[in-house]
Order: C-alpha cells, then sequence, then structure tokens
C-alpha cells in the first residue's frame, strides 16, 4: 500500500529503546492503534477498514545509550477520521495504551489543519496581553504571592499592594492555594483589584492578577464566569490536573474575556525520564498552545527546579512559533529566578518572555517592593545592552539583589 497523504494524518513522532526489529515494532503500532488488525482481515473488510489504518512513515536508528540499548525514532500516522476534535482523543489514540509498553517515550506530534482548525488557540496571547498592560518592548515582570494560604482578604490585598508597588506587570496566585475560606475566591479578586488601583495611582501602571481557579472540574467553567464579573483580568489553571480538555473549553467560552495561564503543576511526572513519558515541548509547549493558553509557566534552565536550556528553548519556540491562525503564547520560565540571572533570560528568549519570581522578589532585604524594583531595573538593563553592575549605581535595589543572589 502507498505512503498516504499526510494533510489528513496526524503524526506522532516516538524515542524507543531496546534490541528488536523496529520496522516490525512501527507497523504493530500502526495497526494496533487503529483498526486492530490487518492482514486476517478478508479483502473486503480491509477495503472498508482502509481509511482507518495507520501507516509507518519512517523508521530511524539513533545508535544505543548508556546502557547498550539500540535507539530509533518512529513516525506513524494515524487519520484524523480516528478522532474527536480533542485532546483527550489525541493523547488516548496516539499514546495511550502505548505509553505502558515497555521504553517508548511521545516526542513530537504533527498536527494538520484538518484538526487544529477545531481549536481556537491562545485567546489573547502576546499581543493581546501587552495591549491590555500597555507595554511593548520589553520582557513583562510577574510575582507570585507565597504564601497564601491562612492569610485573609486584607492581608492578601496589601501583600499584592507591594508588589505592584514595585512595578510588576503581574502578579499570580500560587498553584496551590485551593483553601481559601479565609480569603474567598471573589472577595479576593476585587480586593486585589482595588489594590492594583492604589499602586497605579503611584506607578501609573496596570497589573495583571491571575486568580487560581480550583474546585470540581464541573464548576470550573462557571467560576471562571463569576471571576470575570467579579473584574478578574487574568486566570490560573492547573492544566495537566484538570486536564487539557479543561483549558480548551474555558479559552473557547465567549464569556471568559481575560487571558489565561497555565501552571506545569505534574508535568515532572511526564517529561523527564529519557526513555517514557512525553517530551517537555510537547507537554509545556504544543499542547498547551493548542488547548489555548495565553501564558505558560515551565521551569528555568537556572533556577530551583531546572530543566535543559536545550528544552526551555524549544518550549518556547512551540509557544511563539508563526502559525496562521494562532496567537502565539508567552513563555514563563520560572523558579529561582533572581535579578542576576535577567541577563541569562534576555540572552536566551529577548522581549517576548513573561520574567517570573517569587522569593526573587520577596526575599530582598527591603521587602517585596523594593525586589520588584530590582527586577524592573535589571530588565531595563538587559533591554538596553547594560551591565547589571553599570545599572546598579543607580538603582539600590538591584545592588542589594546583586550583593545577595549574585549576577553577570
Amino acid at each position: 500500500m502507498g505512503k498516504p497523504d499526510l494533510q489528513d494524518y496526524i503524526v506522532a513522532t516516538y524515542l524507543v529503546h531496546g534490541r528488536g526489529d523496529f520496522h516490525k515494532k512501527a507497523q504493530s503500532i500502526a495497526v494496533g492503534l487503529t483498526v486492530g488488525s490487518w492482514t486476517d482481515l478478508p479483502a473486503e473488510k480491509q477495503e472498508q477498514m482502509k481509511k482507518h489504518l495507520g501507516h509507518v512513515v519512517s523508521v530511524e536508528e539513533l545508535g544505543t545509550d548508556d546502557q547498550g540499548s539500540v535507539k530509533a525514532l518512529l513516525k506513524i500516522a494515524y487519520p484524523v477520521c480516528n478522532f474527536t476534535p480533542d485532546i483527550p482523543a489525541l493523547l488516548t489514540c496516539t499514546f495511550g495504551k502505548l505509553s505502558m509498553d515497555g521504553a517508548i517515550k511521545l516526542v513530537g506530534l504533527d498536527l494538520p489543519l484538518s484538526f487544529t482548525g477545531h481549536f481556537p488557540g491562545p485567546k489573547y496571547g502576546i499581543e493581546g496581553v501587552r495591549q491590555r498592560l500597555g507595554v511593548h518592548g520589553r520582557p513583562l515582570l510577574m510575582s507570585i504571592f507565597k504564601s497564601c494560604i491562612g492569610y485573609d482578604t486584607d492581608t492578601l490585598a496589601e501583600h499584592f499592594y507591594q508588589q505592584a508597588l514595585g512595578g510588576v506587570d503581574l502578579v499570580k496566585d500560587d498553584e496551590i492555594f485551593f483553601a481559601d475560606t479565609e480569603a474567598p475566591f471573589e472577595k479576593r479578586i476585587e480586593a486585589c483589584l482595588r489594590a492594583a488601583e492604589r499602586a497605579a495611582a503611584e506607578t501609573g501602571k496596570k497589573v495583571l492578577y491571575a486568580a487560581n481557579l480550583t474546585g470540581p472540574v464541573t464548576e470550573i467553567a462557571d467560576k471562571a464566569k463569576r471571576a470575570v464579573n467579579a473584574g478578574a483580568n487574568a486566570l490560573l489553571l492547573n492544566v495537566l490536573a484538570y486536564g487539557y480538555d479543561v483549558l480548551h473549553r474555558l479559552a473557547a467560552d465567549p464569556e471568559i474575556r481575560v487571558p489565561i495561564m497555565a501552571h506545569p503543576a505534574l508535568a515532572g511526572a511526564l517529561y523527564p525520564s529519557p526513555q517514557y513519558g512525553i517530551s517537555a515541548p510537547l507537554v509545556l509547549g504544543k499542547l498547551m498552545r493548542l488547548a489555548g493558553a495565553d501564558l505558560v509557566l515551565y521551569p528555568s534552565p537556572y533556577g530551583s527546579v531546572a530543566m535543559e536550556r536545550a528544552e526551555t528553548l524549544a518550549i518556547a519556540n512551540e509557544l511563539r512559533r508563526e502559525q496562521a491562525g494562532w496567537k502565539r503564547s508567552f513563555p514563563v520560565p520560572s523558579a529561582g529566578i533572581h535579578p542576576g540571572l535577567v541577563p541569562r533570560l534576555y540572552e536566551d528568549l529577548g522581549n517576548d518572555q513573561v520574567i517570573n519570581a517569587g522569593g526573587g522578589i520577596h526575599g530582598h532585604p527591603d521587602g517585596s517592593a523594593a525586589g520588584g524594583r530590582a527586577f524592573v531595573a535589571a530588565i531595563e538593563a538587559a533591554v538596553n545592552g547594560k551591565s547589571l553592575t553599570e545599572a546598579a549605581t543607580s538603582s539600590p535595589e538591584l545592588a542589594k539583589a546583586l550583593a545577595l543572589w549574585g549576577g553577570k
């Protein structure tokens, strides 16, 4: 049978380790994840099932790994007609039971327009978020509540004010902020937005607040709409815990008129192994953007939860790749970021990123507002080609941050 026209196929790329016949394995996957069996079918049934049959696109051996196993990349094409237009179908049909079949990792998905056309992608993306803030020509700066649990609404609003006073562009809830009885969701949003207005009167800057969506999955969409009605200007979702499809439905809902930030919680259960799971650029890049995330957090290569630099760049490339009909998503490298790392982040990702800090802001010797100002000075220096040492001569906040954490 000849090779199919791939415009109507989803092509999955797998990295496999072993010693067997990879061509035979690839053929087994192509048949097993589509029609189940082929050579045993009568000719009439084969003709009927042909449109559903998977095909081997290529098999490429890559040498051996450290344990002496042979590595290979297998590309398998799956007919789009086998899928409903949603990410649960995509993952189940390309990697569901296959994920339990030994040393095999899903490292790529090439998706045709006949599938991606059902997804609106990010509602706002990089340019939409920038327009809401009125900020262009530099990286954005975000800070994180540390912590949220156990604080009342007034205390959190004051913490928000200090962060906003430091010049950040966005503030997000901690992703573990589920038990919010002391600071109920809608009251917290209203209080923090008042704090944002209070800070704006001094700084002249807008601030987006990403409130954490929590609760039973059946209530998430309604809660998001209540947030918007309460004045929310951004939302945070633990996408992998709730599922990509939840993000897809939130992003596609016309009543949810705010950017959505995707948190990477649980991603470490999927991408780190070289032999198992799903690659980081797919989990945190392509699929997040497909589902509609406007901003995506992921580990930076320099912080406390580090990821290989090549992987972080690949994630950013997936989020910012030019693609007809889709907006680009903001990459948000995170974890352990302090002002001294800004030049490296800027060298890696340029203007279209969000620099995200928790302890790097709140741990400043002079408090959170000073921590924010230290980052603002570091970002301004990077954009203008100045060294941090030079910038610190006119920013005492940056000077103290560099003395504490070091820098380039």
